[in-house]
């Protein structure tokens, strides 16, 4: 058949031909027997020269008549095995299959010891799945299989993406049943499942969280006693509930009324200890609460937030433990008036609950890219939680927190966020019907030239913002770099105690943020309960301006140092009070100037007599806006939260102006936002996918990738194929933290054969039950395919390395391998030519580039420490140096030498190299 096929490569006629090839049939019959002829000189060759007798001829005529090239073929041939037409009801198990969608028994057809074509096995290691459905061999190609993600490491999108359309494939393979549509209908269920009960949690804990906070925040000022039916455990606003003026409500006792003092003396300074003392003891208790229960409940945790749903796996920052010290820490923290909120937190406590739910569900628990989409989703309750707005949670979500935000995930957002509201709704905690404390309604629009204030405010917003997160991250740095310094809890109880002698004395910082936010809002036409008194006869005046204004500068600076305390904190409520303040400021002042000179040409056409023309709340409410524009740097779902906060369409245009100025004075400051400076300054291998194009110019250098990667002539260490014993692989992981390691084929070729990660190298060669440990110490490993190995007596890696790995050439752009990074989420990027390896970039070196790392490594390098990816220049590389690099990121592991144990060379007992350069974000 070989020279059959030679022929036909040749481009003479084969066996196969059609007589229509041929002028006449004569033609047809001599190639034919031409044919038949070179069949059986082929055949003699495979037997002796001397045997030309008739059984071998009768032989050979026996196999060319079974050829089936022989006979004429009507239709093109096809090696495809043809399936047997069979009626269900040809069988009885048929009948059953059918309806179970179970196998039937197996026929003659299947091979004992063999998988079935059908059957399917996940990636994981457990099983396994190829394209068409049928099962994948480990040995021969795949990514190779993989243990849980340790703490502190990037997980690899395309993996679990794969491993999810395997498990999908392998769902939907058995669909045509009734069975196995009910079993692909539940599966598909169970995201809705856990939308829903993640949006209904965040709900109740949205609504016990505002009950609670509002006892213990009027508590610091008195309590509700029996009178009028009321009850200790009741907020001044419930015990009140029906008097328009709290002033003649006689269920609620200050503290001084308590204790029977009257004096103006003794009634001040009594009610001022009360606050103070429990205004430290609520601060002090939430801080307790996290140092000793869950550290992960510091802070708003919207920066780890981003840094989860961007790959990075931190253990227990969403259990069950942190979500409940995150919510008691949350009301003993926002009670005890620091200039925090808790409209971030509760990001973290809606994304902790559907983490929750998320376990009940094996199929989305053991897949981290389909956890990160139901978690982008729940973020989205929290905001709609905290602000009463669903499509700004959405909104929110897709601009600030997701790092893959398709489609279905928008509207998975959606139902979650419309859940969570409509269980808040429901509750009514404020007893209001009202979502949050500061909906407002204006029934008035604004005038022309109230843009010129409006624009004001912008550019103030943007300016706050920049100041605010500079002077935020030098506090930050202050801290982490001072030692003397008392512990966090002590700094917390510092802090509360100053803000709380300060606040009290102020009439506009006594109360809670929420409810001076909501005073400032509100349009005084409307106003009820006037206690700020910035509605009452001669408080628009320049008094009232001078406390505002000072108010907001306090807040500035309470808020620099109260956010990053080891406490429960946000920093979305404050930035909109001080904008608020600021707002509400300048419109008093613009509305002294109308007053002052109605006969101005600006007012005098747009301003009708007898009628206010100007309105402070409206003010407040954009300057609120462009506060929060300039120190979060997000836009489009500020508008929306804003509009849903006031359901006023007509304030839409200069809220959008208002915003848009603040978000490009902002960016004047530093392009990072108060959220991304965090997450800079706590070194999380974040990689923003929106930063790109024009947008990452400035921070990629235009050189190859080859100038940046760590190459194999230099720092970079890999394994070989053969050479390894268990006892030197053990070795390599106890001399080396890197997190995995290159497979060449030998160091001579360097030919790339894949990558095995150190997580499944050291279960393989450390896990109890498995064959390593049944093996002696040198037992041969390899990492190809031995054909005379002993499966017995020797370890095959193959199962556990990545075959196919993601290459590049040396010689393609950084901004390349650094879009592989942003937009596919892989964790390293193998560079090879024509399938000899280079080099390796590794997350934490394009992180390192992104951020200006390699200026504080050539400072470290130069005062004699080690750096772990810069060299002296860019053009000679960002070379790994035998010091604290990556590996000392996050985890703090200091790097050991390269070749400790190896005798010195690369050519060692265990192989050619002995480590690679991942880092210790991987």
């Amino acid at each position: 058949m070989a020279s059959r096929s030679a022929r036909m490569d040749d481009g003479y006629p084969s066996s196969s031909a059609t007589p229509a090839a041929f002028d006449s049939q004569h033609e047809w019959e001599e190639h034919r027997r031409a044919t038949i002829e070179d069949d059986r000189d082929e055949l003699d060759l495979l037997g002796e020269d001397n045997d030309h007798n008739n059984n071998h001829d009768n032989d050979n005529d026996m196999i060319l008549d079974e050829d089936p090239l022989r006979d004429d073929l009507d239709q093109p041939m096809s090696f495809k095995r043809r399936q047997k037409k069979q009626s269900v009801f040809s069988q009885p198990s048929r009948l059953f299959s059918a309806l179970t969608g179970g196998r039937s028994p197996r026929t003659s057809h299947d091979v004992p010891g063999r998988p079935s074509p059908t059957s399917n096995t996940r990636l994981d290691g457990t099983q396994s799945g190829s394209k068409d459905g049928g099962p994948m061999d480990w040995y021969v190609e795949g990514p190779g299989r993989r243990v849980g993600y340790e703490d502190l490491t990037a997980i690899d999108w395309i993996f679990e993406y794969t491993k999810e359309r395997s498990r999908l494939r392998m769902l939907s393979s058995g669909s045509n049943s009734l069975v196995g549509r009910i079993r692909l209908l539940l599966d598909n269920s169970q995201v809705w499942i856990v939308l829903l009960l993640a949006g209904l949690a965040a709900g109740l804990l949205a609504a016990a969280i505002d009950v609670a906070t509002d006892w213990l925040a009027d508590l610091k000022f008195g309590f509700c006693s029996t009178v009028d039916g009321g009850a200790f455990h009741l907020s001044k606003s419930s015990c009140c509930l029906g008097y328009e003026d709290h002033a003649q409500c006689q269920g609620w006792y200050p503290w001084a009324k308590a204790f029977g003092i009257y004096s103006g003396g003794g009634k001040w300074f009594l009610e001022y200890f009360f606050y103070v003392f429990l205004a430290l003891s609520f601060a002090v208790s939430a801080a307790i609460l996290v140092k000793e229960y869950a550290i992960h409940a510091k802070h708003s945790g919207i920066p780890e937030i981003k840094t989860v749903l961007g790959g990075f796996v931190i253990r227990r920052f969403l259990g069950i433990q942190t979500l409940v010290t995150k919510s008691l820490g949350l009301v003993l923290a926002v009670a005890s008036g620091m200039w925090l909120g808790k409209e971030g937190p509760l990001v973290h406590v809606a994304c902790c609950c559907a983490n929750v739910f998320i376990k009940l569900f094996p199929s989305i628990n053991n897949n981290e890219a389909r956890k990160r989409e139901i978690l982008s989703a729940a973020a989205a309750a929290g905001i709609s939680v905290a602000f009463g707005s669903p499509i700004g949670g959405v909104l929110f979500s897709l601009e600030q927190l997701s790092y893959y935000f398709p489609d279905k995930t928008m509207w998975q957002s959606f139902v979650c966020a419309m859940t969570a509201a409509v269980t808040l709704q429901a509750l009514d905690p404020f007893r209001s019907g009202k979502l949050v404390l500061y909906q407002v309604k204006y029934s008035s629009g604004w005038h022309g030239f109230e843009l010129v204030p409006f624009v004001l405010l912008g550019i103030l917003g943007g300016v706050y913002g920049g100041l605010f997160i500079k002077a935020n991250m030098r506090v930050a740095e202050w801290k982490k770099s001072t030692r003397w310094l008392p512990g966090p809890v002590t700094q917390v109880a510092i802090v509360a105690a100053l803000t709380a002698l300060i606040n009290y004395p102020n009439h506009y910082m006594r109360a809670q943020t929420s409810e001076l936010v909501s005073n400032l809002f509100t349009e005084c036409a409307k106003i009820v309960d006037d206690q700020f008194g910035l509605c009452k006869t001669g408080a628009a005046s320049f008094g009232t301006i001078t406390l505002l204004i000072f108010a907001a500068v306090l807040g500035f600076f309470f808020a620099a140092v109260t956010f990053g305390l080891q406490i429960p904190a946000g920093i979305i409520l404050p930035s909109m009070a001080i904008g608020a303040l600021t707002g509400r400021a300048l419109g008093i002042l613009m509305e002294l100037f109308q007053r002052a000179a109605p006969n101005f040409p600006l007012f005098l056409h747009q301003c009708e007599p007898d009628v206010p023309c100007i309105t402070p709340g409206t003010y407040a409410i954009i300057g609120a806006a462009a506060f929060l524009t300039g120190v979060t740097r997000m836009t489009v779902s500020i508008v929306v939260i804003t509009f849903e906060l006031t359901g006023a369409l007509t304030y839409v245009l200069p809220i959008m102006i208002s915003v848009m100025i603040a978000k490009w004075v902002g960016d004047a400051f530093s392009r990072r936002g108060i959220y991304e400076s965090w997450i800079h300054f706590n070194s999380y291998p974040y990689l923003d996918p929106n930063n790109s194009g024009e947008d990452l110019s400035p921070l990629i250098p235009d050189v190859p990738a080859s100038q940046i990667m760590t190459r194999l002539d230099s720092d970079l260490i890999v394994l070989t194929a053969t050479g390894h014993t268990i006892a030197s692989l053990q070795k390599i992981l106890e001399t080396t933290p890197y997190r995995g390691y290159p497979v060449i084929s030998n160091p001579r070729d360097a030919v790339l054969l894949g990558y095995i990660s150190r997580a499944e190298l050291s279960y393989v060669l450390y896990s109890p039950g498995g064959r390593a440990s049944n093996l002696p110490p040198e037992t041969e490993c390899f990492f190809s395919h031995q054909p005379l190995a002993d499966p017995l007596t020797t370890l095959d890696l193959r199962p556990w390395m990545d075959q196919t790995p993601l290459t590049l050439p040396g010689r393609s752009p950084l901004h390349l391998a650094v879009s592989y990074f942003q937009k596919l989420g892989v964790r390293y990027v193998l560079f090879a030519e024509r399938g000899v390896l280079q080099g390796l970039l590794t997350r934490k070196d394009v992180w390192h580039v992104m951020n200006g790392a390699e200026e504080r490594v050539r400072d470290a390098v130069g005062a004699g420490g080690a750096g772990g990816t810069g060299s002296g220049r860019m053009g000679s590389g960002l070379g790994r140096q035998e010091g604290r690099g990556e590996s000392a990121g996050l985890l703090g592991v200091e790097r050991r030498d390269y070749f400790q144990g190896q005798g010195g060379t690369r050519e060692g007992r265990s192989g050619s190299f002995a480590g690679s350069s991942q880092g210790s974000i991987l």
